[in-house]
């Protein structure tokens, strides 16, 4: 052998020869059984290969390949293992030249029978197994870093290559407890076993795959399930798919997501069992593709999900849908809303706030509807929604709630369906709680002291916040508590909803109108004819709750004592209905027969905020006024309407203090205006200016029919002129006039002069 070895050195030309010679040798020895020289053979050829590395190995390696090739051929198995050896090694070499037309056709087609080998003896079908697994990694190694020669991704390949290794893996039950729930394998350093060398080479064919190339190492993973119904029950799909994104390259994860989606798409005919086992490993691994998914991806992954859900609400009338089969898509639904949320939560909260937007975008918006399917899709859209708000932690509420998300929030928390406002409520106290107090919050209670809550002074951004949006949040809050429909659990979500204002949001600054919308609350349940006693009862208990609370968070400690005066009030009269708990008041009592001093009166109220220091009374009179409704509110004079433009400084120098304006761009500044300004007494100017707000004032505050018999009165003194006009018409004068006027005509002039002229 060191001779040989020497002499291929020394003349590389005869590398080409050498090779035939050894091919001829071998192929007559595996006709005559001689095994004992095939082997000699072989172990020559594989010193050869690693000692020379001439530019003529090529012609070599075909002659060595031919001898591979006829061992894999042969019925022995110990042939077909020494071949698989021997080609392992090869396949570990370096070429130095890359070779055109060599081809690896043979070799995938029986590696991959090799894998599914049946032999009777359990230890020869393990060793041939796991030769054929050795031989699919040798090719692989040697095809992927080589352009030059053929394409092992093509489907062709990969439908032969990817079940042989699924088939091994799935088969060695004994090994499934070696996958962890990292989803990362344990080392078995001799990969003693089939398991461990189809999920070693699994992983180095994904990791070694290019983005064009992802695709179609899942393609064949996808059809395997499906072709062995391996979706139901889902562990061994699972187990697979955590291999492909731990090993494949990280920037590459969202494709074997996408591709995962777009199988769940074309399976949406499939029973619900094998969509929800989809859908549960597509939440398993969808988080691992989270952090790499940028720009337009994200939105897209969102959009197919939404999209998969909508088509299982709409996908027949719920009526005709048989129990099973109804459990079965709930659980598919609950399953992508699931999948939603393990891809957002691993998102930056910026990326949650685009996604909450855009479902909330896809959100159907009506204040009823007759068809059921839409308030599923209502109701499931907000799922999502809530899903994604729970792993979104807000810092500043302007940027948590954008104008146009906070505008559709508050639309749909004014919907007819109970459910659908419990929902959107819940997502209020996911994305209002910064300080974890939703929980201590979850039930109106009179029983809570400031250590009991996380309190933080409220940052000026928030109270800009607030004081921008405080009306279409009360207003909104305000018409939920007006429907009939309303629940325990509806009451003490706005409750929580209320709290978390009054704790996130609420200073000195904005307390008063909080304060509004609870007397405004207060009204409702005093005055509302169509809600039942247990929901006024139930209101009640809510605004004691919640005005203790303002007092607490805001140190308002006369408003406080005010308010525990109330409940012992409401204690000693027996009135303990109108406090918290809510749900405990099951006699009937008169919700319109109260006793006195059981309710927050007014009066008393401005007493308590006047002695806390607040200050409320502004230009017009007292801020805490009586109010029929809260929602009267909003029927105010619009901004730009004539009213406020009559009233509009168009002088900006009254903006600068050291200045004071000297006259108004609608002044006559001509000099006989000025000569009057000087001669004018000031008492007619004043009494000019008196008449002049007067008429204004007339024609802003009389009603239309008014105004038209004030104009009309005007028209008395055309009346005389008409009726002299009537009386003439009357006359006929018109003869007496035309003989007056003939008699009187005098002679031409020239008839006077020159008579002869004219003489008849």
């Amino acid at each position: 052998m060191e001779k040989l070895t020497f002499y291929a050195l020394s003349s590389p030309e005869k590398l080409d020869r050498i090779g035939e010679y050894l091919f001829q040798k071998a192929s007559r020895d595996i006709s005559r059984k001689r095994n004992e020289f095939v082997m000699i053979a072989m172990e020559a050829m594989d010193q050869l290969l690693v000692a020379c590395h001439a530019q003529t190995l090529n012609l070599f390696v075909e002659s060595y390949l031919r001898i591979v090739q006829k061992l894999l051929e042969s019925s022995e198995p110990s042939l077909q293992i020494l071949a698989t050896q021997s080609f392992v090694r090869f396949s570990n070499i370096e070429e130095d030249t890359p070779s055109y037309h060599r081809r690896y056709d043979f070799f995938v087609s029986k590696f991959s029978s090799m894998c599914h080998n049946n032999n009777p003896n359990l230890v020869t079908m393990e060793m041939i197994r796991m030769a054929g697994i050795k031989g699919i990694q040798g090719v692989i190694r040697k095809t992927v870093s080589d352009d030059l020669v053929e394409n092992i991704w093509e489907p062709v390949h990969m439908d032969k290559i990817v079940p042989s290794l699924l088939f091994n893996m799935h088969t060695m039950k004994s090994k499934t407890d070696i996958v962890v729930e990292s989803g990362i394998s344990e080392e078995v350093n001799d990969k003693t076993d089939s398991f461990s060398l189809a999920e070693s080479c699994l992983r180095e064919l994904i990791g070694r795959a290019s983005f064009g190339h992802v695709k179609s190492v899942i393609r064949p993973v996808l059809k395997h399930l499906d072709a062995h119904h391996m979706w139901v029950p889902n562990v061994f799909a699972t187990q697979c798919f955590r291999i492909l994104m731990f090993s494949i390259q990280s920037q590459y994860s969202y494709a074997v997501v996408e591709t995962l989606m777009t199988h769940l798409d074309e399976n949406s005919n499939a029973s619900p069992k094998i969509r929800t086992s989809i859908a549960d490993v597509l939440s398993k691994i969808i988080a691992i593709a989270a952090n790499e998914s940028v720009g337009p991806t994200v939105l897209e992954i969102i959009n197919s999900l939404l999209t998969n859900l909508r088509t299982s609400v709409t996908r027949r009338p719920p009526s005709n849908i048989g129990l099973s089969e109804s459990d079965g898509e709930n659980e598919y639904r609950e399953a992508l809303i699931h999948a939603l949320g393990e891809f957002a939560a691993h998102l930056p909260d910026y990326q949650k706030i685009e996604i909450m937007m855009f479902i909330m975008s896809k959100v159907p918006q009506f204040k009823s509807s007759n068809n059921p399917n839409d308030l599923h899709v209502q109701r499931m859209c907000l799922k999502s929604l809530l899903m994604v708000s729970t792993k979104y932690s807000s810092v500043q509420m302007n940027a948590t709630f954008p104008q146009s998300f906070l505008d559709l929030l508050l639309k749909t928390l004014t919907a007819s369906e109970d459910e659908i406002r419990f929902i959107v409520l819940r997502i209020l106290h996911t994305l209002l709680d910064r300080h974890n107090n939703a929980s201590k919050l979850s039930k109106a209670t009179v029983n809570i002291s400031k250590s009991d809550i996380n309190l933080e002074k409220c940052s000026r951004s928030d109270t800009i916040f607030i004081r921008k949006h405080a009306q279409d949040i009360y207003v909104s809050i305000y018409e939920s508590l007006e429907m009939t429909n309303n629940t325990v659990d509806n009451i003490e979500a706005v409750y929580t909803t209320l709290a978390l204002i009054c704790i996130e949001l609420l200073s000195e600054e904005t307390v008063l109108d909080f304060i509004r919308l609870i007397l405004s609350i207060q009204e409702l349940a005093i005055t509302n004819a169509v809600l039942s006693t247990q929901q006024k009862f139930q209101l009640h208990g809510l605004v004691i709750s919640i005005i203790l609370l303002v007092a607490i968070v805001t140190d308002l400690h006369p408003l406080k004592d005010y308010v525990e005066k109330v409940i012992e009030q409401r204690k000693l009269l027996n009135a303990t209905h109108l406090l918290p708990e809510l749900s405990v008041h099951n006699e009937v009592k008169s919700a319109s027969l109260l006793p006195a001093g059981v309710l927050i009166e007014e009066p008393e109220l401005t007493e308590a905020l006047k002695a806390s220091g607040i200050d409320i009374t502004t230009e017009t009179g007292p801020v805490l006024a009586h109010r029929r409704s809260w929602v009267e509110n909003t029927n105010m004079s619009m901004k730009g309407s004539f009213t406020d433009l009559s009233n509009l400084d168009l002088d900006s120098v009254n903006s600068t203090p050291a200045m004071q304006r000297r006259f108004s761009p609608n002044e006559d500044l001509s000099f006989e205006a000025m000569k009057r300004s000087l001669l004018d007494n000031p008492a007619v100017r004043v009494e000019q200016n008196t008449r002049q707000t007067q008429l204004c004032d007339m024609f802003r505050n009389t009603s239309f029919q008014d105004l038209v018999a004030i104009s009309t009165a005007s028209k008395d003194e055309e009346s005389l002129h008409s009726k002299i006009t009537d009386v003439f018409n009357k006359v006929d004068v018109s003869n007496k006039l035309s003989a007056v006027e003939t008699s009187q005509q005098p002679k031409p002039i020239y008839e006077t002069l020159f008579p002869e002229l004219f003489a008849f």
